[in-house]
């Protein structure tokens, strides 16, 4: 496997997304065309949970050896690009060199257990003031700190909500609005929550 680094300056510490940028080319195994398309969905949701719960396993050691936690793991496609991207957290804050640290052992790591078929491109940046919550403890860590949902379909002809984080069961969040009064959205309906930005 051929691996070429790359520094990607879009910022340099916690405030905004700095991250190391490490492309992966490999070998691309195409799926039978004839493979029923919620098949295909359910298979691939499957792999991505896979693929991110081993870069996670893989990732941890060099996260806390820079010092820093993980926060979360996604596995995506954008752009006709797959994308593994590892957000870390530090309560001074990220800069580009932990996040070297932890891409460039974590490139080979992941070499090794070549746990991905096909080509993707790895990165490893802050999970930024604008995080997104996905976790129990992420919801526990933000409680009553500024937050944004966003909703699969509208709601009240909204699907954008801002509010004060109140409470988080089993998926559902409740949040307190502008108003004051609490909104519960639950976990079916969620697409996004994460920190709300104010300036």
């Amino acid at each position: 496997m051929h691996c070429d680094g790359r520094i990607c300056n879009q910022a340099l510490a916690f405030p905004l997304r700095g991250c190391y940028t490490v492309p992966i080319i490999e070998r691309i195994n195409l799926k039978s065309e004839a493979c029923l398309a919620l098949s295909f969905c359910n298979e691939a949701k499957t792999k991505m949970k896979k693929v991110t719960e081993i870069a996670a396993s893989l990732a941890l050691p060099f996260v806390e050896q820079a010092g820093c936690s993980l926060w979360d793991v996604e596995y995506v496609r954008e752009a006709g690009t797959w994308f593994l991207r590892v957000y870390i957290d530090c309560p001074g804050g990220v800069d580009i060199s932990q996040c070297e640290a932890v891409s460039r052992p974590l490139s080979d790591a992941l070499d090794e257990a070549d746990p991905i078929e096909g080509s993707y491109t790895l990165e490893v940046s802050s999970a930024g003031i604008d995080r997104s919550l996905k976790k129990p403890e992420h919801f526990a860590a933000f409680t009553g700190s500024a937050v944004e949902v966003r909703t699969y379909r509208p709601i009240e002809g909204k699907k954008e909500f801002h509010g004060t984080l109140k409470g988080y069961d089993n998926g559902d969040v409740t949040i307190t609005l502008p108003d004051g009064q609490e909104r519960l959205f639950p976990k079916r309906e969620i697409a996004l929550v994460r920190l709300d930005v104010v300036f």
